[in-house]
């Protein structure tokens, strides 16, 4: 049985009077490559800041490799689960480079210095995200495409074991959205690691993720591969539209019914 990286039991949050997670439960295993699927307010963000920590659950329990994550030590949750947020503001003029190792943080104490041995992961992590060849340009200068490779670069410099994005493809134009989703699924197959993606593109969804979790008013609707959570029935009554189903290449893609 492949082992279990994550577990969340019974979770529960409230924001505003607002329930957005209902007594949710969600196991994570081992080399994941989850698809977090659902239309808008669904609470697809706010169970990735669950995951992450950002946020605290009204009630549940979290449990990161078989230990509850309120006894992990901060510094050595943040070595090992990165998240990346839904955009990536930057006031001060930061290189590339500079942004890549600030992932290095976890790993310093507050009057240390970055070591070679941190430059040298930081450098490989650019390497890994196609970035190295405009490390030394300014991060606001870069096109929107570019910085989602870095803001993935700088989480790779963490030498995380799980990483969590939030809509790491919106507002990108379809070349950059499979050259994002190339990145992850190399991540995933080839260097081993754990990801759980809030995606909109179901799309996109059913040609990279190995899992996808359905959500819709903060539970889980469907959970399990592509084949089995991408069904017209399932798909037509959550985002309460009609949709068209069609197989390619062991990929189901999905389309809005026009003219009907």
């Amino acid at each position: 049985m492949t082992p279990l990286k994550m577990e969340l039991e019974n979770i529960s949050f409230t924001y505003n009077i607002k329930p957005v997670l209902n007594d949710l439960s969600v196991f994570i295993q081992e080399n994941d490559f989850i698809g977090l699927i659902g239309p808008n307010g669904s609470g697809k963000s706010t169970l990735l800041k669950v995951m992450s920590a950002i946020i605290k659950p009204d009630s549940g329990s979290i449990k990161f490799k078989g230990s509850e994550t309120r006894n992990i030590n901060k510094k050595n949750f943040a070595q090992s689960v990165s998240w990346i947020p839904q955009g990536h503001p930057m006031v001060f003029p930061f290189k590339v480079s500079e942004v890549v190792l600030m992932g290095r943080h976890p790993y310093l104490s507050p009057l240390s210095f970055e070591s070679h041995e941190d430059f040298k992961i930081s450098q490989r992590a650019m390497q890994t995200t196609m970035t190295s060849h405009f490390s030394d340009r300014l991060f606001n200068e870069i096109s929107e495409g570019e910085k989602q490779r870095v803001m993935i670069a700088s989480a790779l410099a963490q030498n995380p074991e799980l990483l969590l994005l939030d809509e790491p493809t919106s507002a990108l134009d379809l070349k950059y959205q499979i050259e994002i989703m190339s990145i992850l699924k190399d991540l995933n197959t080839n260097h081993k690691m754990t990801l759980v993606v809030a995606m909109h593109d179901l799309n996109l969804a059913s040609r990279f993720c190995n899992r996808i979790i359905l959500l819709n008013d903060g539970k889980i609707v469907s959970d399990g591969t592509p084949l089995k959570v991408l069904q017209k029935d399932i798909l037509e009554e959550v985002y309460g539209i009609e949709l068209d189903l069609y197989s390619k290449n062991g990929h189901t893609l999905i389309h809005p019914t026009i003219g009907k």
